[in-house]
């Protein structure tokens, strides 16, 4: 934990150093946080880790803040646990050169043996730890323990430690016990989504080379559908996995405005996932104006539960016949596509925003962050 949390003597904004990737969802999640939050007076810095931005990601931080990339790579992409020891020195010295206010990182073993003068906050979006918990339902390979030591490291070195919905966390507690100063903050989506003419077609989006995204149940399904289900998303992972479709159509990676686009026209967004911490994508279904067809799994459960469908992210079959019922009931379709709306409105970036702030303010200790 940071040496001292003494309050702010500064005028000047708070100065936030804020940790990210180029390959996942934590991208998205960061511009759409920093966004929200340079407009009640944050600046902030951006520190890359992994394989590079592209260059229209590397615009997109750079509207917002300053974006430093580093030699380092993701904890999840790592071939030892020795290329993660110089983080805590290279991300010590940015704190001391670009005069941070406080830190937050988006991957808990960045804080492993990190010791700063200002408080730091981190976000568990995802690990391998619950990963293999949701999706194998079996303990942690010998090989990955150094994983689950690093991120309770992470964790105990933290002054807050925050997960996107209350079925992470329980799962975090789960899997690595208590956690000390652990707290929701739900996500949310700065997409603009207006709906428009519905099509007769299912649309679902995720990084399908990973198993937890579970597109292959959703490919069975595709076989039985009355409708034509099109998958948008990397089908190749970086450490060789592959997916291959053969029922759905595979759209590929497309960027973030014309998966917008796709889910605007969609009359119905799936998402089969073994596991999600939040699930990005059945949000902005729902933003689109879509019916949602979603995994039985606790943290759909938790966030649209009597606003969508549900089926056994282990029953093709179960899915096939949810999408089959929504798409051959006008009536219950549109019913299910304003529950989803409805709900999303929960999940307002305003609200992640203030939620945001909250925190940050209470571990600034100022009452200028808590208002800005």
């Amino acid at each position: 934990m940071s040496a001292a949390l003494s309050p702010a003597v500064s005028a000047t904004p708070p100065h936030i150093l804020m940790t990210l990737d180029a390959v996942g969802g934590v991208w998205r999640y960061a511009m759409d946080l920093a966004a929200g939050m340079v407009r009640h007076g944050f600046t902030f810095t951006f520190a890359g880790l992994g394989p590079a931005p592209t260059p229209a990601q590397r615009a997109e931080a750079e509207r917002i803040g300053q974006l430093i990339w580093l030699d380092a790579p993701l904890d999840w992409l790592a071939e030892t646990e020795a290329q993660l020891d110089r983080i805590p020195d290279v991300l010590a010295a940015l704190v001391e050169q670009q005069r941070i206010d406080l830190v937050h990182l988006n991957l808990p073993s960045q804080a492993c043996g990190l010791a700063l003068p200002v408080p730091t906050i981190v976000v568990s979006h995802s690990c391998v730890v619950t990963w293999f918990a949701a999706v194998r339902q079996v303990p942690l390979p010998a090989d990955w323990q150094w994983q689950l030591r690093r991120n309770r490291a992470g964790f105990d070195a933290a002054d807050m430690v925050l997960a996107p919905s209350q079925a992470h966390a329980d799962l975090l507690s789960l899997s690595y016990g208590p956690i000390e100063n652990l707290s929701v903050v739900h996500n949310a989506s700065r997409a603009s989504i207006a709906p428009t003419r519905k099509h007769a077609k299912i649309f679902a989006a995720g990084r399908w080379w990973d198993e937890g995204k579970n597109g292959a149940l959703l490919d069975k399904a595709a076989r039985c559908s009355v409708w034509p289900v099109a998958m948008a998303g990397a089908c190749a992972g970086p450490n060789g996995q592959q997916f291959h479709p053969r029922n759905a159509r595979s759209l590929g990676e497309l960027p973030h405005a014309a998966v917008a686009q796709a889910m605007a026209e969609a009359a119905i967004v799936a998402s089969p996932s073994r596991y999600e911490p939040f699930g990005l994508a059945a949000l902005e279904g729902a933003k689109a104006g879509a019916a949602l067809v979603l995994a039985d799994i606790p943290t759909y459960r938790e966030l649209w539960d009597g606003a969508a469908l549900f089926a056994a992210p282990d029953d093709a079959a179960g899915f096939a016949h949810a999408l089959n019922r929504l798409a051959g009931d006008d009536a219950l379709r549109h019913e299910f596509a304003a529950l989803a709306r409805q709900r999303s409105a929960r999940f307002a970036p305003e609200a992640q925003c203030a939620a945001m702030r909250a925190v940050y303010g209470r571990l600034l200790q100022s009452p200028s962050a808590l208002e800005a």
